[in-house]
Formats: C-alpha cells, sequence, structure tokens
C-alpha cells in the first residue's frame, strides 16, 4: 500500500529528476524538524491567514506570500510521508497523566495550513502541488496517533476532517485523474489510530502509574501507612484540574471519597485500583465492537460508571462516551469522500458502489442549492450517534461559501 502513495508523489514530482531521499528515516524525526522550522508569523499575520475566510474570492498577493513561507515545513512532511519505516514519536509515557504532548497541536496547524496552500496552488494552476501538500498532511494525520493516546487519535480525527473538507469544498477544481490520486493516497496512508487502541494507553496513564506510585510510596515507608496516604492525597487531588498551588473543593471531596472507600489505608487504595481493572478490558472490546454493537453496551457501561461505590472509577475513570461517535463520524466522512470521487468518475453507478458503512446501501445523495444556486451535490450517512447526521457537500461550482461538513453543512458562514 505504501508504493501508492510513493507512486504519487514521484509522478508529482516532488522527487526531483536525479534527486534521493531516504526512506528508512522515522518519520517522527521529520516531523520534529519541520516543526523547528514552522514560519514565524507576527499576531497579525496569523491572524490574518487563519481568522478570516478565504474562500468565494480571489486570494490576494499576501494571503500567496505567506501561505509559500510554510515551504521548507512541507519538504520535510511530505519526505516523512514517503518513510517506509513506522512513526514513532519516542513519547515515554512515565508521567502518567502529566506527559507532554506538545507535537499534536503542531500536527493539527499542518492540516489547516496544508488546506490554505491548497486553495492558493489551486488559484494559481498548480493541483498536483495541492494534492502533495494534503496527502502529506494526510499521512501525518495518520501518523500522529501512533502513541497510542486517546487525544493523540482526537487530533487525527480532526485533521481527517480538515483535510476531507479541504477536497470537499474544492472538488470542482481537482481533475477527475487527480480525485482518484488523493483516494488513493488516503487509502495508502498509515494505518488509522482508534480509540479501542487507546484505552490500554489511558490505562498506562492514569492507572498503571499510579499503582506504581502507590507501591513506591508504600516501599519508602514501610511501617508509616500516614505518610503514604498523605503522598497518595497529593497524587490524587493533582488528577483533578485547579491552577497552579491551590486546591478546590472538588480536589477535597474527591479525596475524602477514597480515603472512606479504602478505609483510610493505602492497601484499600490499592484494592480500589485493583478492582478498575476489568473495566478497562471491557471498554476496550465496547470501543472495538461494531456501530450497531456498541450502542447499547456502551450505555449500560456508562450507567454502571456512574453507579459505582469506587470514587477513583466515577471521577477518574476514562471520559470516552463522545469519542467513539466521533470516530464512526469521521470514518463516514472517509467513506463519503470515496462515493464522491467514485461519482465524478463513474456518475451513479459509482456512487452506489460504495455504501454508507452506518446504513441499508449508498450514502443518501441530493443537489445542493444555496441562495438559489445549484453549487454541488450532498452526500449524508445514516449515523447520527452525534445528534446530526453526518455530512458532506462536494462544491462543484464557486461561490459564496458556506459551511460543508458536519452538523451546519449548508449553512452560510457566520460573520
Amino acid at each position: 500500500m505504501k508504493s501508492i502513495l510513493l507512486s504519487l508523489f514521484v509522478v508529482s514530482g516532488v522527487i526531483g529528476s536525479g534527486e534521493q531521499f531516504r526512506t528508512d528515516i522515522n518519520p517522527a524525526l521529520l516531523y520534529y524538524r519541520a516543526f523547528q522550522i514552522i514560519p514565524d508569523l507576527s499576531q497579525a499575520d496569523r491572524d490574518y491567514l487563519f481568522a478570516n475566510e478565504w474562500r468565494g474570492q480571489k486570494l490576494p498577493g499576501r494571503f500567496g506570500e505567506l501561505v509559500d513561507r510554510y515551504g521548507n515545513e512541507f519538504k520535510l512532511v511530505r519526505q516523512a510521508a514517503r518513510a517506509t519505516v513506522p512513526c514513532d514519536w519516542g513519547i515515554d509515557l512515565s508521567p502518567g497523566s502529566a506527559t507532554l504532548l506538545p507535537q499534536l497541536a503542531r500536527c493539527k496547524a499542518v492540516a489547516q495550513a496544508a488546506r490554505l496552500r491548497a486553495m492558493w496552488d489551486l488559484q494559481n494552476d498548480r493541483p498536483t502541488d495541492a494534492r502533495d501538500d494534503l496527502l502529506a498532511a494526510f499521512a501525518l494525520a495518520r501518523n500522529s496517533s501512533q502513541d497510542g493516546t486517546l487525544i493523540a487519535a482526537l487530533v487525527q480525527m480532526a485533521m481527517e476532517n480538515i483535510l476531507c473538507a479541504a477536497v470537499a469544498e474544492n472538488l470542482y477544481q481537482f481533475s477527475p485523474e487527480i480525485l482518484k490520486q488523493l483516494v488513493d493516497g488516503f487509502d495508502a496512508a498509515p494505518p488509522r489510530g482508534t480509540v479501542a487502541a487507546c484505552i490500554p494507553t489511558e490505562q498506562t496513564f492514569f492507572h498503571d502509574w499510579l499503582l506504581r506510585k502507590i507501591q513506591e510510596l508504600q516501599k519508602e515507608n514501610p511501617t508509616d501507612d500516614a505518610r503514604v496516604m498523605a503522598g497518595i492525597r497529593d497524587l490524587v487531588t493533582g488528577m483533578v484540574g485547579t491552577e497552579e498551588g491551590q486546591t478546590n473543593q472538588a480536589q477535597n471531596d474527591l479525596w475524602e471519597k477514597v480515603n472512606r472507600a479504602a478505609d483510610g489505608t493505602s492497601e484499600g487504595v490499592v484494592k480500589l485500583l485493583r478492582d478498575m481493572e476489568p473495566l478497562y478490558q471491557r471498554l476496550a472490546a465496547i470501543m472495538a465492537a461494531p456501530q450497531r454493537e456498541y450502542e447499547e453496551p456502551m450505555k449500560e457501561f456508562t450507567a454502571e460508571i456512574q453507579k459505582s461505590a469506587n470514587p477513583l472509577v466515577v471521577e477518574l475513570f476514562p471520559a470516552v462516551q463522545k469519542c467513539r461517535p466521533k470516530e464512526f463520524g469521521t470514518l463516514a466522512v472517509l467513506d463519503m469522500v470515496r462515493a464522491a470521487v467514485q461519482y465524478k468518475l463513474h456518475g451513479e453507478p459509482g456512487l452506489t458502489g460504495v455504501n454508507d458503512p452506518y446504513g441499508q446501501g449508498p450514502f443518501a445523495f441530493q443537489r445542493f442549492v444555496f441562495e438559489g444556486v445549484d453549487r454541488g451535490f450532498q452526500l449524508k450517512s445514516a449515523y447520527d450517534g452525534r445528534g446530526f447526521h453526518e455530512t458532506l457537500i462536494f462544491v462543484e461550482k464557486d461561490g459564496p461559501p458556506f459551511s460543508v461538513i458536519g452538523k451546519n453543512a449548508g449553512e452560510a458562514l457566520r460573520k
């Protein structure tokens, strides 16, 4: 599969004539280098570039000058996308919930910049450059989740949605050939990080870290459990957000509940933690279930968590109820892009050849009219687990901008 993505970059001219690049470098090393050379924009330039709506107008020269500053960063992001070795961010999870993940914000920023660079490239008749930036950012989206953390998986989903929306809002500017290459590149990207795969890491972050710290305290103070409990209190209350150097009522309340449930002993706290272990295993299984087999078990599991007599479960167990629906929604969006491209390539037979993963057949299709003008077509999924049907609108004619994705798809943008 990776050879497909590599061939796309070779064809596009990213690898120049006679120019060779190593593909055996850990992609994370290239990404970290790329993040170091992100252009240092002034706040005024940053606001100009990212806070304005640029669709539906001729992009000015200042816009192009600013997005061109990201060129060196994207050279490295493109090179990383061609790597044939896994992406290892080198994240040490030993600090538990205090582990820093500064790369994630930078990853998402690449997707946002790729969208703007694609707009500029398309305006200037460089569709292959737009394609290559979008594909490189998509590979980064997938690689961003490789540390196995839940927040990284959520960043991956956000990036995938940004990039799918970029394809949808610029559909009319891509040739059928390049649209096919985009979908082929998406399919050839590194594997997706999943919510289910993150549960063991979440257990490591909280449960395993806290258990290890308690055991260290017990070893250091074998005859002074009161001192051990004082240390545990600092650990537990430190997991509840508050201003630095301050305590709040939520912290005090949590500790009182834990102390009471543990009968005032460190071994009691250890037992509370041990009792949590089967819950992580059950949660991982629920998160891996298909959508039709997920809803009811998750409702039952959530109710059980909320009613638990174990305060560590109630207060600190991973809040993942909204994560899996986001994942279902993102998967629907990815398939809608595939369906739209098949429609552009093969007409209605192509559209009906891609099934809605949450329906009984293809995605619901209709023409989309905005302010009295037919602007393209809308695909809608049967999945409504986030309170709305997942929707993506593919623009076939330029004009005033509107939201193309999600709950507000089809609505005029707020001014």
